[in-house]
């Protein structure tokens, strides 16, 4: 509380200058203006480049004495950091500028990281390839696999032994309804690819994909039962996922797993989702507890900026923060 409430104090305000005056630029500074996050933004101007249409107020333009450097500018305005928002970057872009800023000791940041810092995701739009690989993150070391296996281990096993009469007594109220199985399996997409089925106590009518065409399951869904109903509400219809993650099929935390019917829709018309398959799928995720239920392509291309932002910082400490951010989803109701 501290931490956050004097991160609000004016004199903590980090004065920025974009570089760029399109529609990238004022994208960033609407963001920076409305940012919900810790950070706090005086935005000193925009540098227009010529290869542009403005977008932001000409007012908002900082104006420059011919031949004076990017450096003399910033220092002009009191500026402590540059953000790169230029869509095109060729003609005119001035990269030795930029390099002499960094070397006096601005901060340069590009308008992917930006966004990646403010809103906890990864923007396909706007992203460069190159970004994604020359940047920093995509931790798959020995180390953080070992740490993540063995947290999955331990944290399932202890939610095994803690909801088992929960599990019995949800798994006779799904008998108890209609008389039908009490469990759900369904094929999904794993890490590399690999297609394994996923366990889920079953929460909708035992017809519920009568026509043999998989649907996206949407918020108040007519084929939900009533103990389906709760159970969804609760999430624990998702507790006997907790054999995939020992099985090694799923991780605790991570990309939730998709059908492979869904997935090759989605390849065609969202970009790099397939990253999402680099690492194991999860009970829960970044994505879940960040945008909420989704039940279409362009709610997927939200999630999918979560879930890259999740595969690109990977850690034990953002797994803890998920797991408490689920609580929060459970007891509140909220997310998917």
């Amino acid at each position: 509380m501290v931490f956050f409430k004097s991160s609000e104090l004016r004199f903590l305000e980090t004065r920025i200058l974009f570089l760029g005056s399109g529609p990238l630029a004022k994208e960033c500074s609407d963001l920076a203006m409305q940012s919900t996050s810790y950070h706090r933004y005086n935005i000193a101007g925009f540098v227009p480049t010529p290869t542009e249409e403005l977008c932001v107020p000409g007012t908002s333009l900082l104006k420059s004495r011919e031949g004076e450097s990017l450096v003399a500018l910033a220092r002009q305005y009191n500026v402590e950091e540059i953000v790169v928002s230029v869509q095109n970057r060729r003609g005119g872009f001035p990269i030795k500028d930029l390099l002499e800023c960094k070397l006096q000791g601005f901060k340069v940041t590009d308008a992917a990281t930006f966004f990646e810092r403010e809103t906890c995701q990864i923007r396909v739009d706007s992203l460069q390839p190159s970004w994604l690989v020359f940047g920093g993150g995509f931790d798959q070391s020995f180390v953080r696999t070992f740490m993540k296996r063995s947290f999955d281990i331990v944290c399932s096993l202890i939610i095994m032994v803690l909801t088992l009469p929960l599990m019995l007594l949800a798994a006779l109220a799904v008998k108890l309804e209609d008389g039908g199985p009490v469990f759900y399996s369904q094929e999904r997409v794993g890490k590399d690819g690999a297609v394994f089925f996923v366990h889920k106590f079953r929460s909708m009518r035992t017809d519920a994909e009568k026509g043999g065409k998989p649907q996206w399951a949407q918020q108040n869904d007519p084929r939900i039962t009533r103990v389906g109903n709760f159970m969804r509400k609760t999430r624990i219809d998702e507790l006997p996922q907790v054999l995939n993650v020992l099985k090694g099929d799923m991780s605790f935390v991570g990309p939730r797993p998709e059908r492979q019917y869904f997935v090759d829709q989605l390849i065609e018309v969202v970009p790099y989702y397939n990253v999402r398959h680099s690492v194991k799928p999860g009970i829960t995720g970044w994505a879940q507890v960040r945008y909420g239920y989704g039940s279409s392509a362009e709610d997927a291309l939200q999630k999918l900026q979560y879930d890259l932002y999740y595969v690109k910082n990977n850690s034990l400490f953002l797994d803890v923060l998920i797991l408490i951010d689920t609580l929060k989803v459970v007891l509140f109701r909220s997310g998917r």
